[in-house]
């Protein structure tokens, strides 16, 4: 049986409620009151009734400003995408797009990089062998990220997420076999669960779901051959730490 469900996102199941409503709300339109939790809603009514036009504006656990449409996350799907279709086209093939050249001058190589191909930690990211492959990491990318953009906000979002791809390709060059080749979004995608899961601590939510989700993946990371475990985990390190820095800082700095 389904849960109640965010009132103004009534595709997301939530078990949190508004102390002051009373009404279901997701993380991404929860502020923190001087008693538990607000809705958005109720915040702006409260500010509207009671704070002088100087107040600050609400904001929220990460001083962002209130939600609103997802930003970051389309142009992030489209250029992963753009990337795709473009290795597609060099190879010929939409299944063997590994062949394309491309991959040969972004993918993850330690021993590249230890020679000086230094964009590879970054561009072998946007890459992805095959459909499927892209199709799990956008899917992910997109159910994963929309409540986090909303808390973290646009530029904080993107931090976060570059932080963790940046993180998992440093732990792949530092520890994977030299000669081997990376490609992915996966770690990074991994660093948004870790910052879901800490955004859910820091809003004193359960954070069962996100780490259900996390144990699952890593499970799947070593049962599945031919998948970055190193990258997977550096990226859930990298991602959580830089999450935590930014809800759990005081406001002033």
């Amino acid at each position: 049986m389904a849960g109640p469900v965010c009132v103004r996102h009534p595709g997301r199941e939530t078990g949190v409620r508004c102390t002051r409503c009373d009404r279901p709300a997701c993380p991404a339109c929860l502020r923190e009151a001087s008693i538990g939790y607000q809705c958005v809603d109720c915040v702006a009514e409260d500010a509207r009734s009671r704070l002088p036009r100087s107040q600050p504006r609400s904001s929220t656990v990460a001083w962002a400003p209130p939600a609103g449409p997802s930003l970051v996350i389309p142009v992030l799907i489209a250029i992963n995408v753009a990337v795709f279709v473009f290795t597609v086209v060099q190879a010929g093939s939409l299944s063997n797009n590994a062949d394309a050249p491309l991959f040969g001058q972004w993918a993850l190589q330690p021993a590249a990089v230890a020679q000086g191909a230094w964009w590879q930690l970054f561009t072998s990211g946007f890459l992805h062998i095959g459909p499927l492959h892209l199709a799990f990491n956008m899917i992910a990318l997109w159910v994963i990220g929309r409540d986090l953009e909303g808390v973290l906000g646009p530029v904080r979002f993107l931090v976060v997420y570059l932080v963790s791809l940046l993180g998992g390709s440093l732990v792949v060059y530092l520890f994977a076999n030299p000669m081997s080749n990376t490609a992915g979004a996966s770690g990074a995608v991994f660093g948004l669960m870790g910052g879901l899961a800490v955004v859910l601590m820091r809003l004193r939510l359960s954070p069962r779901p996100a780490l259900t989700i996390i144990v699952l993946n890593v499970i799947i990371s070593f049962a599945v051959p031919n998948i970055s475990i190193l990258g997977h985990l550096g990226g859930l390190a990298f991602g959580a730490a830089v999450t935590a820095a930014m809800v759990y800082a005081p406001k002033r700095r």
